[in-house]
């Protein structure tokens, strides 16, 4: 059974940060048809932890008001992530709107958890994780019904003469992950440098009407979601684990190697995010199935993914560097006695491959039902989605104090979903971050164990 720490945490500071004063004017950030897919997602968590040795009175006094100010810094160009999402009653639509003097909720938490332990690859209370990223501050209400909510929250957790966290929770309609990304890279840089000019580094792109919506998408996600009655706020059972798996290079060679020779006639791309993919949806499909018993054989199991449309398909015209979302949603099912057998992992990686290859004839077919179709199998539950891509490189993110020692996503359901990163040990491997519920570990380390047995 895994250790599980006993904490104790304490608030030792609060406050906003904004960009500086003047540097950005009151400006409202339209939501594309991107955007409008996230509106009702709950909010992203993720958790970068650094070895920094320094009492927590040097953290206050000399790391953390240089974190502010290069935060104030970078929020200048990422101005979104300081703003409020602003939801006004039907029939108008969603917007996002920064006005002087909005900024970024920053809690500062003083831990005497053991940071060694929290930042290891072995099955982790997420309950215990979770206290390292901030609440988003509370939604307001106007007059007329119109909901005024906080795009992003910060939390930095000093472990005395150990380490040091950066918790982060924001808004997905905001941006996407490759957004989030050049966010966290442009404020490390600030930081690291220690120097005012950001002349070198590569600016965010935020103009939206780069994003033609010719079939009116937007309004379609918009009615959809609102009758989708989700909530952005999750409830997490007690008691789960989140478990670390480090595939390395030469295993992740081996599973290219053994689908490729099974799918010489097949034309598609066999790549790490391809075969990772495939190996994770059918393993939580099996354990799903060790825990809530077997289905019929023909009962679809379904899985959930992304693809990135910047310089790609016909939104070339859209630059690496453009700040909100731009990503086509996919769907692939399979029925239940593929996956099941010892080479499932084969057909998941031709099904998700085939229909990577079909995306190059157009990202937006079929995309009237991105919203309805997530409602639909999110409801049937046999589901599995992915969030992060080993392509964003997360472990570059220097602050000045070497790389981080782990990078967690922690807003990730039980059985139903996954984390993805590059690994930090080797060039080539994968980290995978996965939920299980506390006496279900054994079966969770069975069933991936046998799969990664299985390959050769």
């Amino acid at each position: 059974m895994a250790a599980q720490a006993i904490s104790t945490d304490k608030v030792i500071d609060q406050s906003k940060v904004a960009p500086p004063p003047g540097s950005v004017s009151t400006t409202t950030v339209p939501l594309t048809f991107f955007d409008m897919a996230w509106l009702f997602c709950c909010p992203v968590q993720r958790i970068f932890f650094f070895e920094f040795s320094c009492p927590t009175l040097h953290f206050t006094q000399t790391i953390l008001p240089h974190l502010k100010e290069s935060l104030s810094l970078t929020l200048r160009h990422f101005f979104p992530y300081a703003a409020n999402l602003t939801c006004p009653p039907p029939p108008y639509e969603p917007y996002i709107i920064y006005n002087q003097g909005d900024g970024v909720h920053v809690p500062v938490v003083e831990s005497d958890t053991d940071f060694n332990h929290l930042a290891d690859n072995h099955a982790r209370d997420v309950k215990t994780l979770r206290s390292l990223v901030p609440k988003l501050p509370s939604t307001r209400l106007s007059s007329d019904t119109t909901h005024v909510m906080p795009v992003m929250a910060i939390q930095f957790t000093v472990f005395p003469n150990s380490g040091i966290s950066i918790g982060m929770t924001f808004n997905h309609v905001a941006a996407d992950g490759r957004s989030f990304n050049h966010f966290m890279k442009f404020w490390a840089s600030v930081n690291s440098s220690k120097a005012e000019d950001l002349t070198s580094l590569s600016l965010p792109y935020h103009n939206k009407n780069i994003v033609k919506d010719t079939n009116g998408l937007s309004s379609m996600f918009l009615e959809q979601s609102r009758s989708w009655e989700t909530s952005s706020v999750v409830n997490y059972p007690s008691g789960n684990l989140l478990v670390t798996l480090v595939i390395n290079r030469e295993k992740i060679e081996q599973l290219k190697h053994w689908i490729a020779t099974q799918s010489e006639n097949d034309h598609i791309r066999i790549t790490t995010y391809v075969v990772t993919c495939a190996f994770m949806w059918v393993n939580l499909m099996k354990l799903q199935e060790k825990i809530n018993g077997s289905l019929h054989d023909d009962t679809c199991y379904n899985f959930i993914s992304v693809a990135d449309c910047r310089e790609r398909f016909e939104f070339s015209m859209i630059p690496g560097t453009y700040f909100g979302n731009c990503l086509a949603n996919f769907f692939v099912s399979a029925k239940r006695r593929e996956p099941m057998e010892d080479s499932g992992i084969v057909v998941a990686a031709k099904t998700i491959g085939r229909k990577l290859s079909e995306l190059g004839k157009g990202p937006l077919v079929g995309a009237e039902n991105w919203v309805s179709e997530s409602e639909k199998v999110v409801r049937n539950g046999r589901l599995v989605t992915v969030a992060g891509s080993p392509k964003f490189r997360m472990y570059e993110t220097d602050f000045g104090w070497g790389r981080p020692k782990k990078i967690e996503v922690v807003h990730i359901g039980v059985y139903g979903s996954f984390s993805f990163h590059e690994s930090r040990e080797e060039e080539g491997g994968v980290q995978i971050g996965a939920v299980v519920e506390r006496d279900k570990l054994h079966l969770f380390n069975a069933v991936f164990q046998q799969g990664l047995d299985i390959i050769h």
